[in-house]
């Protein structure tokens, strides 16, 4: 039999089909066709436990979405809202412009570290107690880079500050994937999407004004980020890491009853029943071990369709963007640091403009579109018709900003580069991380961490080689190169993931593991 959900290729069935089951021996789980609500299918199964993350209320799943976009925002703009204070910077520890560069670096090799140690940890104690952890680390690293007395001190209070918030990257799409269904995970990613982005760009927008006091009180405020965020987490995230096997062999089928009637059957603690720190594992699943993540990461370079999308994307799509950010400055030097974060305006339209109209939602309905020809069936290789117009117009802003820094063109040709530039990353983001969880949504967790680390280690690699390449060829050649090397490599990788992709599924079967809350 098919593999409807392990494969990626999802089966819709009628409204009146009923649940069938059969051994999927090689495979060491039961396969099953989730209920039907509304006329849609419903991936994972939900329960009729009113604790059951899917079953929460619309206002605590937006709320506790709401901290996880906030945990991603800090993700990037912690690494970029120092770049209008580089000259501070240099000032302030004897440093020269790479130097100053390599500050955003060494963030981003703490986010790629991260969920490496992360993602584990959530695994067994729960997602609450790493956010709460996490956002603690970042806070006291933030206090210690604005009193750092020496570059190397402010360099490792940087990268604590990069290790602290990773887990809203891996652990927050967690949260995301617990919380709500397959047929909502578009929308949802599109948003936790425009988190990371709009932090990467608000960042320097805000820091270019807070420079005007001084660079310190940039990372002053951002101790007051993570202050605000630490409280809403504890009081305002509930955990969500469910023992959904163990509850489903327990309770009745059927619609949700109350927690009295629950509480009859032979269940264990769970979500909001947990202690209010949670310290011990959480019953009713597998605990991994430790280790586990970092060889599920070295696994998934042998699965095709996840490492070829990550790995083209991370380092012929996304990467580019540091460079940009970091050369804004220095693109438009003959402005104050105020006028050049009113410069990231650009990018931050392009980004808002692309997810309300074309990522996640525009997403979800090409999906829909393509399963209602192909008979209900729903194919991960679908999203990746958005990836073709997303390539052109990123390719297209990168070629138009390198030209217009070279000949002095008005900043608002720029504007509409950076416009195009934006919106593409933001529809190539979207897709990017939609499709890897399509492809293996049991393994959500497996697939992001190595999304979140190459990604990162790309964003990691950038500052160090940008500055020489601008210094060498300019900036036409320099974005003119990255533009065409977005084109030319990643038009070819998306037509073979459509083309092979199911194929290259199925050769490779799914991985032998699964998420701990498909676990008992």
């Amino acid at each position: 039999m098919s593999q409807p959900f392990d494969h990626g290729i999802e089966k819709v069935p009628s409204p009146t089909a009923t649940p069938s089951y059969s051994d999927s021996a090689s495979h060491g789980f039961v396969q099953e066709f989730a209920p039907v609500r509304d006329g849609i299918e419903l991936h994972p199964k939900p329960t009729s436990d009113p604790l059951d993350p899917l079953n929460f209320s619309k206002a605590q799943k937006w709320i506790s979405l709401s901290i996880v976009m906030a945990m991603y925002f800090m993700f990037t703009y912690i690494t970029t809202t120092t770049v209008p204070s580089f000259v501070q910077l240099m000032d302030q520890y004897s440093i020269s412009f790479m130097q100053a560069n390599w500050t955003v670096a060494i963030p981003a090799l703490g986010l790629s570290v991260g969920p490496l140690v992360w993602s584990a940890i959530a695994d067994i104690y729960g997602r609450r107690l790493v956010f709460i952890v996490g956002t603690s680390i970042a806070l006291v690293a933030t206090i210690g880079s604005a009193l750092a007395p020496t570059y190397s001190g402010y360099m490792a209070a940087r990268f604590f500050q990069g290790f602290g918030v990773a887990p809203g990257s891996t652990v927050g799409m967690a949260i995301v994937n617990d919380l709500f269904f397959e047929h909502e995970r578009g929308q949802k990613l599109g948003l936790w999407v425009l988190a990371i982005d709009m932090g990467l760009l608000v960042g320097p927008l805000i820091g270019g004004f807070i420079t005007t006091v001084n660079q310190y009180w940039v990372a002053w405020l951002c101790v007051i980020l993570f202050g605000i965020l630490l409280v809403a987490e504890i009081f305002f995230l509930p955990e969500t890491l469910y023992p959904r096997s163990l509850m489903l062999s327990r309770l009745p089928t059927g619609g949700v009853v109350s927690e009295k009637q629950v509480e009859a059957y032979d269940v264990v603690p769970r979500t909001r029943k947990l202690a209010f720190v949670n310290t011990k594992a959480i019953p009713g699943i597998q605990t991994p071990k430790l280790w586990d993540t970092s060889v599920q990461f070295i696994k998934l370079f042998a699965y095709p369709n996840v490492c070829i999308m990550v790995v083209f994307y991370s380092f012929a799509w996304y990467w580019w963007v540091l460079s940009v950010i970091t050369y804004l400055p220095v693109a438009y030097i003959q402005y104050k640091p105020e006028i050049q974060g009113l410069l990231f305006l650009g990018l931050i339209l392009g980004t808002l403009v692309s997810e309300l109209f074309f990522s996640g939602h525009l997403s979800d309905k090409i999906m829909l579109h393509f399963s209602k020809k192909n008979n209900g069936i729903r194919s991960p290789e679908d999203r990746l018709w958005l990836f073709y117009p997303a390539i052109v117009i990123t390719s297209v802003g990168l070629i138009l900003w390198g030209i217009s820094v070279d000949k002095g063109m008005h900043w608002m040709v720029g504007q509409v580069a950076f416009f195009l530039f934006a919106a593409g990353i933001q529809m190539g983001n979207t897709v990017c991380s939609s499709y890897i969880v399509d492809c293996y949504p049991k393994h959500a967790m497996s697939v992001i961490t190595f999304y979140a680390i190459l990604l990162n280690f790309g964003a990691f690699a950038n500052p160090f080689f940008i500055a020489p390449w601008v210094d060498t060829v300019g900036f036409t050649w320099t974005f003119a190169t990255q533009g065409l090397i977005c084109f030319f490599v990643m038009i070819p990788c998306t037509v073979g993931l459509q083309v092979f992709g199911e194929r290259m599924r199925n050769w490779k079967s799914v991985p032998s593991w699964i998420s701990p809350e498909y676990s008992t």
